[in-house]
């Protein structure tokens, strides 16, 4: 049984290869044997050139139009309807609705009234493509690096050197299209299943305005006996108040894009470790070499995936908790502006929370790429976290805490909310924050 897998040698140490004394040290793998692998991803040899060429080893990995062409596909098999009048006039009427009421629970103001209240799936996708690109172009160059310096430990001969710079970008190419196809995929799932432009709960536009997206308002509503006019108001509470803390913590773009960036610096390929990996799943028939469909599972299964370094475990704790911080401000929020105005508000929260339990798509997409699971028990304590905090200062200093990131919580902290008010001082002037 052939015990290498990917781009290692052939066959070293077997006996008929004249070169056997150096074939662990400075083999380059077989070219036509290398686009057959590329080939088995599910890949185009052809598409990759074509970007090594036009990238080489700088420029950005990811293309916003491979991902709008993957999760096109994706919503196109799901269906999907333009936006009617009657949509835009819903939409509004509900979101008008929901900040008057969220005006009493949050210092955050209303953006101004959107001109497109109501977003197809693909405005939705349309819109968002580049922000996801340029958020995800991190944990793709970390990779694409860490890929590379494999390539750069291998002991080189003089006139191998040549052939080594032609697999290099080829190998960042490589792996550019590899997280752009499963990326794209995970975006068309998020776009046939969110209810409002900010529902994954991410910052992903210059300008967060509130918008719902109605067929999924509609099939989110759908089979709950409940009437849809009392699920859009739940729903657009929702997307409101996210649109307000988006618009006021303008700096969370780039405070998540940072962790990311973090994550991905610190990724080592151990070539042994995912071998050994490769030969267990190919024993139990868990990956198939000649099934693309096999490889594409396996990996997003983490198959794979590298052992994470001390950093990396820190990058992600700060993510994870940050976005527990946001989900928790947005759900204590929109409870507190509902109030008792929505009789079935515990019904359609119960519902919400079932669908956090199961895994979002938003929450799939980060386990796929990152290995990160936030779990629904870390949001529940983040909006207890966020109502202990307003019991204890107030509404006006509650949200004060989103002017940095320096008066936001760790994970540790959420146990003792006295203690963590105690030890960070929010300044009477603010304006020295920015």
């Amino acid at each position: 049984m052939n015990n290498n897998f990917g781009f290692g040698p052939s066959n070293p140490g077997d006996p008929e290869d004249p070169d056997d004394s150096n074939s662990n040290e400075n083999k380059l793998p077989d070219f036509n044997e290398l686009l057959a692998q590329l080939s088995n991803f599910g890949l185009n040899p052809q598409t990759l050139f074509a970007a090594a060429n036009s990238a080489g080893s700088v420029g950005p990995l990811i293309s916003p139009d491979v991902l709008r062409d993957v999760a096109r596909k994706f919503i196109s098999s799901q269906g999907e309807r333009p936006i009617g009048s009657q949509d835009v006039a819903d939409s509004q009427v509900t979101l008008d609705i929901a900040n008057t009421w969220l005006d009493e629970a949050t210092t955050f103001p209303a953006l101004s009234r959107s001109n497109l209240p109501a977003w197809s799936r693909r405005d939705w996708l349309d819109s968002s493509v580049t922000n996801w690109a340029k958020m995800i172009e991190p944990l793709a160059d970390g990779m694409a690096s860490a890929l590379t310096n494999v390539l750069k430990q291998t002991p080189l001969e003089a006139e191998m050197e040549q052939g080594m710079a032609a697999v290099a970008p080829i190998m960042r190419a490589f792996m550019g299209s590899l997280i752009a196809n499963q990326l794209g995929t995970s975006i068309g799932q998020l776009a046939v299943s969110i209810t409002g432009a900010n529902d994954v709960a991410i910052p992903l536009f210059g300008a967060s305005e509130a918008r719902l997206i109605p067929e999924n308002v509609a099939k989110w509503a759908d089979g709950l006996d409940i009437p849809v006019d009392e699920v859009r108001i739940f729903l657009a509470v929702r997307e409101a108040a996210a649109s307000r803390l988006f618009s006021h913590s303008p700096w969370l773009s780039g405070y998540i894009q940072d962790a990311i960036t973090a994550y991905g610096a610190g990724i080592k390929i151990d070539i042994d470790s995912i071998q050994e990996q490769a030969e267990r799943a190919l024993e139990t028939g868990e990956l198939d070499i000649n099934n693309p469909e096999s490889i594409s599972v396996a990996i997003s299964a983490g198959l794979f995936k590298p052992e994470q370094s001390p950093s990396q475990d820190a990058a992600l704790e700060k993510l994870e908790i940050i976005l527990a911080l946001i989900e928790g401000w947005i759900d204590y929020v929109s409870t507190k502006a509902v109030g008792d105005r929505l009789p079935s508000y515990p019904a359609l929260s119960e519902t919400l929370r079932r669908a956090r339990a199961t895994k979002s798509p938003t929450q799939q997409l980060f386990a796929t790429l990152l290995g990160l699971e936030v779990s629904p028990r870390k949001m529940r304590e983040c909006s207890l976290f966020w109502f202990e905090v307003e019991s204890e200062i107030g509404l006006a200093q509650r949200d004060q805490r989103w002017e940095d990131p320096a008066l936001l919580p760790r994970s540790k902290d959420l146990a003792d909310v006295n203690k963590f008010l105690n030890s960070t001082i929010v300044p009477d002037d603010l304006s020295g924050l920015h």
